[in-house]
């Protein structure tokens, strides 16, 4: 029963009709019609605050009035949403090319629900389908994994012993979670002993739903954290945490309960004005927070988490944690020539690309997108769908024998959930401006239902728009 009613309360936030019809009104000026919350419901900036803004939005690029005729060779290593939505544009763009979208992985997952599979919201089954669905026609996909990459003689190998030649390469490969750094931590633990961690899978976010639940059916210590790595959506571990306090508020366990987030850093966010906002938010609320801890080992059967600290090695006992591991590149970009070679992104191995433009600096034939990118900002769903356009872009100017002037700024929306039915909507660019996409109606610091909507409702109808290259 008590379950019951916890998802009569969330869908009654994703509702709310009667109470929040005015609000709905007041977006439908700035572009969010309160008759569709998808899709079709959004202008150029709704589109742009759900991380998915049309090509015709885009600053420095202008929709093409006819495709380019051309014989090129592209290649595309890695098929998530950076890969899929760069083949739907260089299909739409180029009439003639050779398209080879390369990635093993059969099902395509979108990630951004992670979090709210993990929070009891939506269904594994939310999150999953086919990569083959977004495919254009006239792009190969190959089921295998790229396994060298060598761009002095422009060609790739796959795992699988075939050898692909090309004359420009899009690497979209992602990055790789590293469970197996942390002492102690195995995947398999994902759901038992406490343990959860909404990052690994569908089947992982749905596990740790499981867990959390039984947490805040009880109460004890809940232990978050974040890696010292770069990492996908920086503020989901954020998000889990004023989750899992308003799970235990609604069971009546919060006095019972005890939370602790572990910051690697001395902030909570990138962006000074944001993790300011989060202090504050955890200081209400009783979260308490440790600065400069690194979770270094985990013994699940004592369930005892060990962090590394500037002054030296600190146990916390826990009932529930939630991991997040470190990430990478994977290990073909690493071993490869593409990685900075210096500098702040070189240890992980991410791709030395322009920041501006994501063209690699030493192989102008190459571009990275998505996670894998050595850029400042931009491991989110809302950096790939900027980001795919002005490489596109480029990509198709180097064809086409002109110039581009589009560039990346850095933009990136994080939906921060600070309780069921509520989120701020947080944009920021690479010199930590908030860029808000309605200024004057969504104030990106404020705790709004419609910013809840726009991540459990709006976000996804787009971004399947993006991966099929009309968004």
């Amino acid at each position: 029963m008590r379950q019951d009613n916890e998802h009569f309360f969330a869908r009654r936030a994703l509702e709310r009709p009667l109470e929040r019809r005015r609000e709905l009104l007041r977006l439908g000026a700035a572009g969010l019609g309160a008759a569709g919350l998808g899709a079709a419901g959004l202008g150029a900036a709704g589109l742009r605050a759900a991380g998915v803004a049309g090509l015709a939005f885009t600053p420095g690029i202008a929709a093409a009035a006819e495709k380019v005729r051309t014989t090129a060779r592209i290649v595309i290593a890695g098929a998530g949403a950076a890969g899929l939505a760069a083949a739907s544009r260089l299909s739409a763009a180029l009439d003639g090319a050779t398209i080879t979208l390369i990635d093993a992985r059969r099902q395509h997952f979108y990630q951004p629900g992670f979090t709210l599979v993990g929070s009891g919201i939506k269904p594994a089954s939310y999150v999953e389908s086919a990569t083959a669905d977004y495919v254009p026609g006239n792009v190969e996909l190959v089921e295998q994994r790229v396994a060298e990459f060598d761009p002095e003689a422009n060609k790739v190998v796959t795992d699988g012993g075939q050898t692909f030649a090309y004359d420009f390469l899009i690497v979209a490969t992602g990055l790789k979670l590293e469970y197996g750094l942390i002492e102690g931590m195995d995947e398999k633990l994902i759901g038992r002993d406490g343990i959860g961690s909404i990052y690994h899978s569908p089947a992982g976010a749905q596990a740790t739903w499981q867990s959390m639940s039984a947490f805040a059916d009880k109460g004890g210590t809940g232990i978050f954290l974040r890696p010292a790595t770069e990492m996908k959506c920086a503020g989901a571990p954020l998000k889990y945490t004023f989750v899992t306090d308003d799970y235990l508020n609604r069971r009546g366990n919060r006095g019972r309960a005890e939370i602790v987030y572990n910051a690697n850093n001395k902030a909570l966010f990138s962006v000074p004005i944001v993790s300011e906002k989060v202090r504050m938010l955890f200081q209400q609320r009783g979260i308490r927070v440790n600065y400069e801890r690194v979770l270094a080992a985990i013994e699940p059967g004592r369930r005892i988490a060990i962090f590394r600290t500037p002054t030296g090695i600190e146990e916390q006992d826990y009932d529930f944690i939630h991991v997040i591991p470190p990430m990478r590149a994977p290990e073909a970009i690493r071993n490869s020539p593409l990685p900075w070679r210096t500098g702040a992104w070189a240890a992980e191995g991410w791709m030395e690309v322009d920041k501006g433009t994501l063209r690699h600096l030493r192989y102008r034939n190459v571009f990275g997108v998505g996670d894998i990118a050595g850029v400042p900002k931009g491991k989110t769903a809302a950096s790939v769908k900027w980001q795919v356009p002005v490489a596109v872009d480029h990509l198709v100017a180097e064809i086409a024998s002109r110039s581009s002037d589009a560039r990346y700024d850095g933009y990136t929306s994080c939906p921060l959930i600070t309780r069921l039915g509520q989120a701020m909507l947080i944009e920021f660019d690479y010199e930590n401006n908030l860029v808000p996409s309605f200024p004057g109606v969504i104030a990106p610091l404020e705790e709004l239902w419609i910013s809840w909507v726009m991540k459990t409702m709006a976000l996804k109808p787009t971004y399947v728009s993006m991966l099929r290259g009309i968004a």
